[in-house]
């Protein structure tokens, strides 16, 4: 069930990822991840009331959002900046680079979630497995030349770097993430999550974004900032109920999660018509090829 449950969340992001690179294109990127942080919370605010008025509505379904303490609040509020890093960096590289490239970039990151699940979790793998992951890491390689094919240097960009910076900042997530679902519920922390984040993120809008405003590219109101929001928690909401199956296993949730590429290269291709596809579309063959042997590996 939990590897099952991966799959959709992998679609519903690779949803995500297309209506995010529609949002923040040619727009000011701090206003529409401020937008998606708030609806985000607000999607969930209802289960948040009806648990807390009517608890005997939701009580012992997904839905229901229990109060927690003010120690899970700190472990939620941490999540919440990791969080908050992966995204601030990685709206800016979506922004600057073509999603054809940035999806299968942030396809890697499981490869670094493997590597504290090894270390921290006592996960291990199987040769499937293992075969999907070395798979994972020449794909990665191949989208290196394909790059450069389009001028953009992995040594010498800065939204590379960027974009970098987002895969490690959300594969720390991820193993944070198989901690918080083994502790706490998973609802609660996501609502909360995202309610810290819309804090900070206002923080953010009015300190850095606000007074600069006119001398930086102009915020544009797009519908797709709303689809973002629903996108992404849906795609979340089943991710953690995933992490709480004792069986699931973080290195796998992670792969598999990152299959959302096949869904975001295709709104690249659709939507966006970006180019050197033919390089690109080897690199998401091995991708799929991955994905297959991972699925094997946990039969």
């Amino acid at each position: 069930m939990w590897l099952a449950l991966a799959f959709v969340s992998a679609f519903f992001l690779g949803c995500y990822d297309i209506c995010k690179k529609k949002s923040v294109h040619q727009n000011a990127v701090i206003p529409v991840l401020f937008f998606n942080t708030l609806f985000c919370s607000l999607l969930l605010l209802p289960l948040v009331i009806v648990s807390k008025f009517f608890p005997d509505t939701l009580a012992g379904t997904l839905g229901y959002v229990p109060s927690v303490s003010w120690e899970t609040h700190g472990y939620i509020f941490i999540k919440s900046v990791i969080v908050l890093t992966s995204w601030i960096f990685g709206y800016f590289a979506v922004k600057h680079l073509p999603l054809t490239l940035t999806g299968p970039i942030n396809a890697t990151r499981p490869v670094l979630t493997l590597l504290g699940a090894l270390f921290i979790f006592g996960e291990r793998l199987n040769l499937y497995q293992w075969i999907g992951v070395i798979i994972t890491i020449i794909s990665f390689f191949l989208l290196s030349l394909s790059g450069k094919k389009e001028g953009i240097s992995f040594h010498k960009n800065k939204w590379i770097f960027f974009m970098a910076l987002a895969t490690i900042a959300g594969a720390i997530s991820g193993l944070y993430d198989k901690f918080l679902m083994q502790q706490f519920s998973p609802t609660a922390v996501q609502f909360w999550f995202n309610t810290y984040q819309c804090l900070l993120m206002l923080i953010v809008l009015i300190v850095l974004w606000y007074p600069k405003r006119e001398k930086n590219t102009p915020f544009s109101w797009r519908w797709s900032i709303v689809l973002v929001s629903v996108f992404l928690t849906i795609a979340d909401f089943v991710y953690f109920y995933a992490l709480t199956d004792s069986d699931a296993m973080i290195s796998i949730v992670s792969m598999v999660r990152r299959s959302s590429v096949l869904v975001s290269f295709a709104g690249g291709v659709l939507f966006f018509h970006e180019k050197n596809l033919k390089g690109k579309a080897i690199d998401l063959v091995l991708i799929i090829v991955a994905m297959f042997f991972l699925y094997l590996g946990t039969k």
